[in-house]
């Protein structure tokens, strides 16, 4: 199927270059030196893929770019620049770049590049499926705004600098959305288009989770009456996603700690090793550091897996999203079951709003979609929402003679949590000191101290103020 490509590159050589090459392999090719010709070029034909140049003697290529969504929103943009750097890169891809190759352009990898970048949009447009990758993970809190950027700086330079990061940590609790970041981290990769595979730790006793990960010769057990691979080997060019990493037991510990280091696998009943190249996102709501302290989980191995440490924050604590989200959750579901009219009365999202959300981004998506099945109008009421008793209990008081706090078993580290509970209080009262006191039942002056104790900041553009 043929593809239209807009080679923008100031120059000349190198685009007519780039342009003769795709018209060889069946593309549609169009060239630009400068900004004005490019957008003269979107004013007559509409490209699938544009190849944009950084440094064009009439504008700045971010700006650029900026002015060309508008005129080609469904187009992938790759941005191209001799200047290669972090920073550019990370510039390019939070203003809408899609992927990022440095100059020298080799014509094969830009050529393979190309499809990738289109078969990721394709994907998407030709399916009732939710957006994937980056554009995933919703959200406008400081938190989720943070969250993308590490993404997005990461993936750049292992554009960069050809390498990929092997192991990835991501801390969140459940329902969090810890998936759909290691979905991420792989389908924004150059991974993409390898495996993507995920392996639940608490799932199975340990001796069947090695089987899983490791594999085995045939014979090398009762029942094993023919060689199979592990998961880490079926993974290999893609990713492994390990989920509650936490709970793997202390023989399984060392013998992933081995495969991180060495990167090489040996089959149960096997003598031959073999080398995998996989990436290893490493899924845990527990806080390893405390398992540490506890003896439960190897010093060395937390330290093997924090190289890269990505933190889901839980729905509580970026409320402001609760909405967009439910209304995107919302849609999603409507387009699915074709009833394209469905919508959330105030008093629902009200409703919605005020939950606590002990499940996080799953429950909301499933409370969403549940109600969108099973309401028999197109306006979806609080009567609707499966949680509406749930949600009101939690508004109540506690009776006396009640905890409104119950210790857990394992018990708790005091200022984790007192900083989580400073930190929602000011959340939800926009960094008002005087207001976050008093949810608290606190001082300003002991609030303000906590402030400086814990380091809190609020996100960018916001201060905590009186």
């Amino acid at each position: 199927m043929s593809c239209a490509v807009l080679v923008v590159d100031d120059e000349r050589t190198l685009a007519r270059n780039i342009q003769s090459y795709l018209m060889r392999h069946g593309y549609t090719a169009h060239c630009a030196h400068d900004g004005a010709g490019a957008l003269q070029a979107l004013a007559e034909f509409t490209p699938a893929v544009i190849l944009l140049d950084l440094r064009l003697p009439d504008a700045d290529g971010i700006e650029l770019l900026r002015r060309l969504r508008p005129l080609a929103p469904a187009a992938r943009v790759v941005i191209m620049t001799g200047y290669s750097s972090l920073p550019t890169a990370v510039l390019a891809i939070k203003a809408g770049a899609d992927d990022y190759l440095a100059k020298p352009i080799v014509l094969g990898e830009l050529r393979a590049l190309i499809e990738r970048v289109r078969g990721a949009r394709a994907a998407v447009a030709g399916s009732d499926r939710p957006a994937s990758g980056l554009d995933a993970i919703l959200g406008t809190a400081p938190a989720v705004v943070e969250l993308r950027e590490r993404i997005a700086r990461l993936m750049a330079l292992e554009r960069q600098a050809d390498q990929i990061a092997s192991v990835v940590l991501v801390i969140g609790e459940t329902g969090a959305g810890k998936e759909l970041v290691a979905r991420a981290l792989h389908l924004e990769s150059r991974r993409a288009a390898g495996p993507f595979i995920e392996l639940n730790c608490t799932a199975l006793p340990e001796n069947l989770i090695e089987d899983q990960l490791f594999g085995h010769e045939r014979g090398a057990f009762t029942d094993a009456r023919e060689s199979r691979p592990g998961l880490i080997e079926a993974a290999d060019g893609g990713t492994l996603l390990l989920d509650e990493i936490g709970d793997l037991g202390p023989s399984m510990q060392a013998k992933l700690l081995k495969f991180l280091e060495d990167r090489r696998i040996r089959r149960l009943g096997s003598v031959q090793e073999r080398a995998v190249d996989v990436r290893i996102v490493a899924a845990t709501h527990q806080p390893l550091e405390r398992l540490v302290r506890e003896g439960r989980f190897r010093a060395d191995l937390y330290f093997r897996l924090r190289v890269v440490e990505l933190v889901v924050p839980a729905l509580r604590d970026r409320r402001q999203d609760i909405l967009p989200l439910a209304r995107a959750f919302l849609a999603e579901s409507a387009r699915r079951w074709r009833r394209p009219d469905l919508r959330l009365a105030p008093a629902a999202e009200a409703l919605l709003a005020a939950h606590p959300w002990p499940g996080n981004v799953r429950e909301l998506r499933n409370i969403v979609e549940q109600a969108a099945v099973l309401v028999t109008g197109e306006v979806i009421g609080p009567e609707d929402l499966a949680l509406t008793r749930l949600g009101r209990e939690t508004e109540e008081a506690p009776a006396a003679g009640e905890r409104s706090f119950l210790l857990p078993e394992s018990g708790v580290q005091i200022d984790d949590l007192e900083r989580d509970m400073l930190r929602q209080a000011l959340e939800r009262s926009s960094w008002n000191v005087t207001a976050a006191a008093r949810l608290l039942g606190l001082s300003r002056d002991t609030v303000r101290y906590r402030l400086q104790k814990y380091r809190l900041r609020p996100g960018p553009g916001a201060s905590p103020n009186d």
